[in-house]
């Protein structure tokens, strides 16, 4: 960490990500408009929906790293692939926090097993299984190859996630099929707003994760 705060562009990174995240939240909790018959509970839709976007974006990243990796085998791939699946676990474990606060006032419930919430939380489970797969696979090489391999797959379960509100009957469905935006364009503009937001938080935490995997990859090998 001290390294990579050494560099002033990266502290000036971090104060501009923080103060955007500041400015975010702000927005949220102020300007956004509310929607009937939910109320507060919809702010929650500023920080889920984008959440879930960062998520998504990172195990897309995982996918086409594991893919160059594959080609290539350079280390450079393998450490791009594995921060971004940390920084995309994380971001799902969120989904599936802010969700079902989300869910509860709405719908009565913390969680059901609708199709949205069960896709999600598999592709949660089996990026579980990709972090058992890095720490007890055995040779880096081959570990690193398993790995790809596992992000290339698992990343096929996002679109099902996207899409499974049109794949599934309605009667099956918790979800609106009716955007939310549709409902009400005014939220559209602070959405973009926090979407972008936090596509920038993803940038700066995925440079920070690669700075630190090529730390331990350099102190290992030298």
């Amino acid at each position: 960490m001290k390294l990579f705060f050494s560099n002033r562009i990266n502290i000036m990174a971090a104060f501009v990500v923080i103060t955007l995240m500041v400015f975010n939240i702000y927005n949220i909790i102020n300007n956004t408009p509310m929607v009937p018959n939910q109320f507060w509970a919809q702010k929650i839709f500023y920080f889920h929906v984008p959440i879930a976007w960062t998520g998504f974006l990172s195990y897309f990243i995982v996918m086409i790293a594991g893919v160059l990796y594959l080609i290539n085998k350079k280390n450079f791939w393998d450490h791009l692939g594995f921060a971004a699946a940390e920084i995309g676990t994380l971001f799902v474990l969120l989904v599936l926090i802010t969700g079902p606060i989300w869910a509860k006032p709405i719908w009565g419930t913390w969680w059901t097993w609708e199709p949205r919430l069960t896709t999600t939380l598999i592709l949660f489970l089996i990026y579980v299984g990709y972090f058992m797969l890095r720490a007890f696979g055995g040779h880096p090489e081959r570990t690193s190859r398993y790995a790809a391999v596992l992000g290339i797959i698992a990343f096929f379960d996002v679109p099902i996630i996207f899409y499974s509100v049109r794949f599934w009957e309605e009667r099956y469905q918790s979800h609106p099929q009716v955007e939310i935006t549709k409902q009400n364009p005014e939220i559209i503009i602070p959405f973009l707003i926090s979407l972008v937001i936090f596509t920038i938080l993803f940038i700066f935490m995925l440079k920070y994760r690669l700075h630190v995997l090529k730390v331990i990859f350099d102190r290992k090998n030298n």
